[in-house]
């Protein structure tokens, strides 16, 4: 945006559109069960499918959602069903990051970057009926400021506490000042955004699932808020009752299970072409390749690298998402061994990055120097690296008085993620290449669902750890601002001028001094080395022949009203 004068985005009224795959096979599929064939041939037609296609997509995720309100929510999984439900004021272009309008048409921006004014789709409602306006633009952007106790906890509020970095009243004395401040809505059907000062991510972030607008009154009436200490992840509205205005609505979740969604028959966009989307949880990558040919499903995301070639040939559809991602070994400091730099140094110096990705990451995935894909701007190829050296160290570990080194290291089990296909088999590549370093590791083991993100940023009872963000928006505020803007229980350490040099960069709205800014933050970061960049994984999506209208988006912006399935 420039700060030298008003800038305007304008489009015509958005469609939700994606585009055809480019190719679609045509070998036969292997006959549908019994259960799936009954759950695709339930629901209407009214959304324009042909008599010759499904009435249900099936889609096979790798986990339960943790809720399905998303302002608590921060996993691909969620954000996956929450896509179809709800809509922000703005979103992307299909197949990249571009922005486009959505609930949001168009919008101006003041010259000192502190306010965003939005004209709105006309004659849009929720799902329950209510409108979609000013005001309910206004009742969620208060509802994320005004949120207490549990629900500003850095596990539920992930994504507001690393974007706004405050409440109206902050429990957790480790916030600030909030981005946030304060909205209006204009007599001329327009709403206005203030800040406290200029964020140059402010538009990109706004596509954030988490930034969806929900009603606002059926959140407060099915006890949304998680007022009097209750966890808003399991009161009725996120279980049960989720109000948007997207082109699907919810019908049932069966823990563990399942989560059933309905064409939204009022929609204001482009209908759905399948009267109903089924997420069929199936935890294990496998059983996930067998159910695609079996035909229980339709399709999954995550494919294992070593499954690609094999469904190539049997003619299932391959999409490779744009590597918009980045794994990483942490490093809690709080944790003794691990706030002496010398020790972080050796663990850097263990570690084979190209062995690991050979033995454990899809083909095509490029080694990490920081935390950010090289597509990002601010990327610094001359950013300070720690060559694979196991002399180095153990030099290091003994400088540090650690030659006998043992440490927990906390993965995960029952989830693929884009950044982590196989938790299990990265653990075992980068534990084999710590034990010959001569660092012992004690393993730590958990379930994604319930516990895992809980145990690494929601407490400080952890060592090294698996993790991985795949990016919402491009903005590097959203790759190490997330990460490190603040002091945080996943890094364990306090380090002022980073927070500082962060919170300074994000007010930056120049290019030219966003790329230098960020240079400069990632070779600090590289410095003090809170944690290991291993890669940037390519992600793959496999689908049966007869699925049509899907694109693959690097930053998993899929909604579904454009996908129709047909028997092959």
């Amino acid at each position: 945006m420039s700060a030298q004068s008003p800038t305007e985005h304008d489009t015509t009224h958005p469609s939700r559109r994606a585009f055809t795959l480019a190719s679609v096979a045509t070998a036969g599929l292997a006959t549908l069960s019994a259960c799936a064939k009954s759950e695709r041939d339930e629901g209407g037609s009214s959304g324009g499918s042909s008599s010759s296609g499904r009435d249900t997509f099936v889609f096979g995720g790798s986990a339960d959602p943790d809720s399905l309100d998303p302002v608590f929510a921060s996993d691909g999984e969620t954000f996956r069903i929450t896509r179809q439900i709800f809509e922000g004021l703005v979103s992307t272009k299909p197949g990249t990051t571009e922005l486009a309008p959505s609930l949001a048409t168009k919008w101006t921006t003041s010259e000192d970057g502190l306010s965003y004014t939005f004209t709105l789709a006309e004659g849009v409602k929720f799902s329950n009926g209510k409108p979609f306006d000013a005001a309910a633009v206004v009742a969620n952007f208060e509802r994320w400021y005004n949120l207490r106790g549990i629900a500003q906890g850095e596990d539920l509020a992930y994504y507001y506490r690393s974007i706004f970095r405050g409440f109206k009243t902050n429990d957790d004395p480790a916030l600030g000042t909030s981005l946030y401040a304060g909205s209006t809505a204009n007599a001329d059907g327009t709403v206005t955004v203030n800040l406290t000062s200029p964020f140059a991510g402010f538009l990109a972030s706004l596509t954030l699932p988490a930034f969806a607008m929900q009603e606002t009154g059926a959140v407060e009436a099915a006890g949304g808020n998680g007022l009097n200490g209750a966890d808003p992840r399991q009161s009725e509205y996120a279980t049960s009752g989720p109000i948007g205005t997207g082109p699907f609505v919810f019908a049932a979740w069966e823990r563990g299970q399942q989560v059933t969604l309905k064409r939204n028959e009022d929609y204001w966009g482009e209908k759905a072409k399948v009267a109903s989307a089924v997420v069929r949880v199936i935890g294990d990558g496998t059983a996930r390749k067998q159910a695609l040919q079996n035909g229980d499903i339709d399709g999954y995301d995550l494919v294992a690298p070593a499954d690609v070639e094999t469904l190539k040939s049997a003619d299932f559809q391959i999409q490779n998402r744009p590597a918009f991602n980045i794994l990483y070994l942490g490093m809690n400091q709080a944790l003794a061994p691990l706030g002496d730099l010398k020790v972080r140094q050796a663990i850097s110096h263990a570690i084979d990055k190209d062995a690991v990705i050979k033995n454990a990451l899809p083909s095509g995935t490029k080694a990490a120097t920081q935390f950010m894909p090289e597509n990002v701007i601010g990327w610094n190829d001359k950013v300070t690296t720690y060559e694979y050296d196991v002399d180095k160290a153990k030099q290091l570990l003994a400088e540090a008085g650690q030659s006998n080194l043992t440490i927990p290291f906390n993965y995960p089990t029952g989830v693929s993620r884009p950044y982590m296909p196989n938790p299990e088999t990265i653990y075992n590549a980068i534990n084999q290449q710590l034990t010959a370093a001569g660092i012992k590791t004690t393993p730590v083991a958990e379930q994604w669902t319930p516990n895992y993100l809980g145990t690494v940023q929601g407490g400080t009872n952890h060592g090294l750890h698996l993790l991985g963000w795949t990016g919402d928006y491009n903005d590097p505020d959203n790759f190490i601002g997330v990460f490190f803007g603040a002091q945080t229980n996943e890094w364990g350490f306090n380090d002022p001028g980073l927070f500082e040099a962060l919170a300074k960069a994000r007010t930056v709205t120049s290019q030219d001094e966003q790329e230098t800014t960020y240079q400069d933050i990632n070779e600090q970061i590289m410095t003090l080395l809170p944690g290991i960049p291993i890669a940037s994984p390519v992600p793959s999506l496999a689908f049966a022949a007869g699925v049509k209208g899907y694109t693959a988006s690097p930053v998993q912006d899929e909604v579904w009203n454009t996908v129709t399935v047909a028997d092959s």
